[in-house]
């Protein structure tokens, strides 16, 4: 698995100049600024320690312009568990120091001596094997896979007390490497496909050359592939694909299979037996055998799974939150970080920036929703990644609806093999209120006034019965230029079933520049106070305000009426 560009994380602008270089050898790399002290980031953070350990969850490569103290600290808690882990180093903010950290498995000293190279300074490494021998035996090229790796721990430390070491089958990047070579040596790092027991005196390296085309309907679909790669005599770890028929696009079982297998799902079309289906997808001279039911491709060389069939395409629809990129939840980041297309309303898109060079931004009025959906549905059925973008929660007066509704209406079996998800956001309501206190604290509607899509007759009937039920009120689109009365009638209609005194929340702009936070009265409210950026939080009978320290209020919505316990 291709693993994310690295994020660079600086703490002030000394170090912009440093980052800058840095990230002219990694163009998809986005600077990470402390806000209000770093001017010109990509994207700007509020604490640093929260914003590290979520990029190292993430399995994200992590740059960082500080002391190397300050980053061991902060990623201590995460470090329980000695495992794979993302490449973390730490650099001198001029430049003059390359000190890799965390991730040696991960290529950290790779990455450390191109980023030395650039700064024209020798990366502080540490590690006794890639000293020694110019290369780490344990972190085998892309295409490679290592066998066992508490083994090869005992493997590499033998080496270095002196042993020597012989090689079995194609290992050309050890070509370079000062390994203390005897052909008969007791150490061999062995290098092939075949199933073998693990052994203290071997280094078992897998290539990843070999494809495994199933059918559909294949029962215990995860053990029957074990089963018959322990059948050929063929390693788990040097599986590189999993392949199927096109029209398999949306069966769970072979997504669960390639899950388990840790390995790409893909999909080939023109052939019924898994075998030829194998043999056409695979460009290059390959091996095929099995049965009816799974076969398997093998090639001389690692297999690259990208050139092999097609992934099955996915859509996700998302939530930015209000605006603030800390508002913003992990798996919508994750969401925009690996998608090929993002289209939405282009103030929406804009906000989930910056997108690498390679990402394709399909911006539209905020009225062409249904010819967005449908957009986002032919380019994900090429099997491509893609992402609309809607502001707040996409299924509050926004895009989920009308992706679900544009696949209801399709009768295109590409279409409904697409992967569909639908990832919510905090909404503007949510936002508002959080600011507030808790005004929605008890049950609430959340209306909008908007008749662009629904009669006003309808808004009436709903703002009476939702008042009359004694229902906090959250109010979207309230007011526009082209419907300058609608919010004066709704208050109308409320204060037939409300005191004046009730308490209003208006949230401007939250989670946004500029945001704003107000608190009157229902009788004090008038339309002109309102525009269609403002949240209006109109409270219960029971909604309570009392004062904060600060000289601001909390308004909050007790979870009780009579029977307070």
């Amino acid at each position: 698995m291709t693993r994310p560009a690295p994020a660079i994380v600086v703490l002030g602008n000394g170090s912009l100049a440093t980052a800058r270089k840095i990230q002219q050898l990694f163009p998809d790399a986005l600077i990470h600024g402390l806000t209000e002290r770093v001017e010109g980031a990509d994207r700007v953070y509020h604490e640093f320690g929260a914003t590290l350990r979520e990029l190292y969850q993430q399995d994200t490569p992590i740059i960082a312009l500080c002391a190397a103290g300050i980053v061991i600290r902060t990623l201590a808690p995460l470090l329980l568990e000695k495992g794979a882990e993302p490449p973390v180093l730490a650099v001198a903010e001029d430049g003059s120091a390359v000190v890799p950290l965390l991730g040696g498995l991960g290529g950290v000293n790779v990455l450390a001596r191109e980023i030395a190279a650039a700064l024209e300074v020798a990366a502080a490494i540490t590690t006794s094997g890639e000293l020694r021998f110019g290369t780490c035996l344990l972190n085998p090229p892309s295409g490679f896979a290592l066998g066992d790796l508490e083994l090869g721990k005992r493997f590499v430390s033998d080496l270095l007390a002196g042993e020597t070491v012989r090689i079995e089958g194609s290992a050309p990047w050890l070509a370079q490497a000062q390994l203390p070579e005897d052909p008969s040596a007791r150490l061999a790092v062995h290098v092939g496909h075949a199933e073998r027991t693990p052994a203290a005196n071997e280094l078992l390296i897998y290539p990843r050359n070999v494809a495994v085309a199933v059918s559909a309907g294949v029962v215990d679909m995860q053990q029957s592939i074990r089963d018959a790669l322990h059948r050929e005599k063929i390693a788990v770890q040097s599986v590189a694909l999993l392949l199927a028929a096109e029209r398999e696009m949306a069966n769970p079982a072979l997504r669960e299979a390639a899950l388990e297998l840790g390995v790409p799902l893909r999909f080939a079309s023109g052939a019924d037996a898994v075998g030829e289906l194998a043999r056409n997808a695979i460009a290059e001279p390959v091996s095929i055998f099995g049965d009816e039911t799974i076969a398997f491709a093998v090639a001389e060389q690692p297999l690259d799974p990208l050139s092999i069939g097609r992934p099955r395409g996915r859509l996700a629809v998302i939530g930015l939150g209000p605006g603030a990129a800390e508002l913003m939840v992990p798996a919508v980041k994750a969401e925009l970080a690996r998608a090929n297309d993002v289209l939405g309303y282009e103030t929406y898109v804009r906000m989930a920036g910056p997108f690498r060079a390679d990402q394709v931004l399909h911006c539209t009025d905020n009225r062409e929703e249904m010819q967005r959906a449908r957009h986002a549905f032919e380019l994900a059925a090429q099997g491509r990644s893609v992402v609309v973008v809607s502001s707040g929660d996409p299924g509050v007066f926004a895009m989920a609806a009308a992706v679900l509704e544009a696949l209801h209406e399709s009768s295109d079996a590409a279409w409904h093999n697409v992967d569909l998800d639908i990832l919510p956001g905090v909404s503007a309501s949510l936002a508002t209120a959080a600011q507030a206190g808790a005004p929605l604290g008890h049950d609430f509607c959340v209306m909008s006034l908007s008749d662009n899509l629904k009669p006003w007759s309808i808004i009436e009937k709903r703002l009476d019965l939702a008042a009359q039920a004694d229902l906090a009120l959250a109010f979207y689109n309230p007011i526009s230029r082209s419907r300058p009365w609608q919010l004066g009638r709704a208050l109308e209609i409320v204060a037939q079933h409300r005191l004046p005194e009730t308490p209003v929340v208006l949230g401007r702009d939250i989670g946004r520049p500029g945001q704003t936070l107000r608190v009157t009265t229902l009788g004090q409210l008038t339309p002109d106070q309102v525009d269609m950026r403002t949240m209006v939080l109109v409270g219960s009978s029971t909604t309570c305000v009392f004062p904060r320290v600060d000289g601001g209020v909390w308004v909050y919505t007790p979870r009780w009426y009579d029977n307070k316990p």
